[in-house]
């Protein structure tokens, strides 16, 4: 087996996850690539976070596809699936191209990575030769000599690229960056730019906006509630209350189940502590906590009772959608029928 599965996550998804998931998922966020081709240049900014390279080295299509069958045993799962990041130009070419020999050989659909420094028609010949359905792009590809927490959505989104995957229909999956998340104030008016110059452009909010505990949420969805073209996505996320307030903002129509694989196959609990987040996991699996101030190991007792986060993120949905009384057919909606939705839709504007 790809990965261990225990008799408590068996009694998580068969007591709390079966009946509640529709029987037909899309993971809206996913990344697939092979650890052999990637090459990282000297001198590569680091302006992520480290844990989640500590989960899997790597997730090629298989092992996504093998993800899917243990985690929802009897359900039917699809993806929307992109590269990883890369400040190394070969490596992002290496793992698009692969992405689109993989979307062709799976039927599942895909986004192109993007770099910052191409030209806007070099973007669409990219994105129609490989057959992909728009674009992620990610702020480790931001100009190196910006500092990390100056980088805008525009040095990795140029408008260039926003105005060429506005003329075709297309989606832009966007991780926003800043300390702040999704309070920060120009964060928000970026996005709010964004979504009033590109009215056709497909913009997914990732994350709900990197609002990990509820103080990231700020007044971010009070200030972008004119934005009615603006689409979220829950993944990497175990936020009930930032997901209850989306909702209640947007409605059932405009959220989307994302996964972030393969980082969800993490074994973990998620707290708040002095005003961010801390990923209890169990000890010795995900080497040196220390290295990491978003980690912290547990006792060996205590990790009997941690499971997926991929279970976690849908039990906070769950706790969200309770809350607000959402029938099934709701709960359909964001699991699945957003995505099938959106993903045809754009198909249809791309390709005709």
């Amino acid at each position: 087996m790809l990965f261990a599965k225990t008799d408590y996550d068996e009694k998580v998804y068969r007591e709390q996850l079966e009946n509640y998931l529709p029987d037909r998922m899309i993971d809206i966020h996913c990344h697939v690539w092979k650890d052999s081709q990637i090459h990282k240049p000297a001198g590569a900014v680091q302006r992520s976070v480290v844990w989640p390279s500590l989960v899997a080295k790597d997730n090629p299509v298989e092992d996504l596809q093998e993800t899917y069958k243990i985690m929802f045993p009897g359900k039917t799962v699809s993806a929307l699936m992109f590269a990883n990041p890369s400040q190394d130009l070969p490596s992002l070419k290496r793992m698009n191209d692969y992405v689109s020999e993989c979307s062709s050989r799976t039927g599942f659909p895909a986004l192109y990575f993007s770099h910052p420094t191409e030209s806007a028609e070099e973007l669409e010949t990219a994105i129609l030769k490989g057959g992909f359905l728009g674009v992620k792009a990610y702020l480790d590809l931001a100009d190196p000599s910006i500092p990390t927490d100056q980088i805008r959505i525009f040095d990795f989104f140029p408008h260039a690229h926003l105005k060429k995957l506005d003329e075709m229909g297309a989606i832009a999956m966007c991780h926003i960056p800043r300390k702040l998340r999704f309070r920060d104030p120009v964060n928000l008016a970026d996005i709010k730019e964004i979504a009033s110059t590109y009215p056709n452009l497909k913009l997914i909010i990732a994350h709900i906006g990197r609002a990990y505990i509820p103080s990231d949420m700020g007044n971010a969805l009070e200030y972008l509630s004119d934005c009615k073209n603006l689409l979220f996505d829950f993944c990497a996320n175990t936020c009930s209350y930032a997901m209850y307030e989306t909702l209640k903002s947007v409605g059932d129509r405009r959220m989307l189940f994302g996964s972030d694989l393969p980082i969800l196959r993490m074994r973990m609990r998620r707290i708040e502590e002095n005003g961010t987040y801390i990923n209890l996991v169990p000890p010795k699996i995900y080497g040196d906590p220390s290295q990491d101030p978003h980690l912290r190991e547990v006792s060996e007792k205590e990790a009997e009772r941690l499971t997926y986060f991929m279970y976690e993120e849908i039990l906070a949905m769950k706790q969200a959608t309770e809350k607000l009384g959402y029938s099934k057919e709701q709960v359909e909606n964001l699991f699945f029928n957003n995505a099938d939705n959106l993903i045809n839709s754009v198909r249809k504007n791309i390709y005709k």
